[in-house]
């Protein structure tokens, strides 16, 4: 006799945009981290392109201030996210029993500086821009999760390259790079300042002329780009996805 077999169930198809807004907001509040935009419109049978627009309509009414809600929804390049709102951080806190963690250390905050002003870069890079060895702070940054590894250089050696995550913007509170406050680029000449000597300076200019490898991708603000994104990560307690994470990094 032949064994019944289980088909995959899919949901029906929502008729109209406030059904879609709903599904979209129930499906960020259950996962608790960041969602792909092609992911909800693979789900919801739409666009890429139409869920970012929907999802941005959906953030401006959140922000609106005749509503009534404690929390946010943050908007990506490629993803969104629902979030508690950061004035509600400590009744959180209080009510989770968090423990409120320390701050960055300056030499990672340093690290980072350099990471996200010029990424990709190589360790060696970030090192002959602070003139220190960076091992600890790149290392420490990892495990924070607010830089990654992102493919190798088409150089000798073929060294890592570092990018900032998403994570990254969460903690600093903004939606892209775009919004990084304004600065004089941490460059060759910012380097040769410093005292690099004119070997190091060589390799430096090299490391930056550099091709990127090809199993580097940028992200691009496009619903046609192949998104990658904390792919079979752990979902973290929404508390730690606000905001707040500035104050809260262990």
């Amino acid at each position: 006799m032949e064994e019944n077999k289980v088909f995959p169930t899919y949901p029906e198809p929502l008729t109209s945009a406030i059904e879609i807004e709903r599904a979209i907001e129930a499906i960020l509040y259950a996962a608790g981290h960041p969602m792909r935009y092609d992911k909800l419109g693979e789900v919801l049978g739409l666009s890429a392109k139409d869920i970012k627009n929907m999802v941005r309509e959906m953030a401006k009414r959140f922000e609106e201030e005749d509503t009534h809600h404690g929390i946010q929804l943050l908007l990506y390049p490629t993803a969104c996210q629902l979030s508690t709102k950061e004035q509600y951080a400590s009744y959180i806190r209080e009510a989770l029993g968090i423990r409120r963690g320390g701050n960055l250390s300056a030499s990672s905050m340093e690290v980072l500086a350099v990471v996200a002003y010029n990424q990709p870069v190589t360790r060696s890079y970030i090192d002959l821009v602070r003139g220190v060895d960076s091992s600890y702070a790149v290392n420490s940054l990892l495990d924070k999760g607010l830089i990654e590894a992102a493919g190798r250089l088409d150089a000798p050696g073929r060294p890592m390259l570092y990018v900032t995550t998403d994570k990254f913007l969460r903690v600093f509170g903004i939606n892209s790079l775009d919004e990084l406050p304004e600065t004089e680029a941490l460059s060759v000449a910012a380097a040769q300042a410093e005292g690099v000597s004119s070997e190091e300076e060589e390799q430096l200019t090299a490391d930056l002329s550099a091709e990127l490898p090809s199993d580097y991708t940028e992200p691009v603000d496009s619903e046609e780009a192949d998104v990658v994104f904390e792919n079979g990560a752990t979902p973290v307690s929404p508390a730690d996805q606000t905001p707040n994470e500035k104050e809260e990094l262990n």
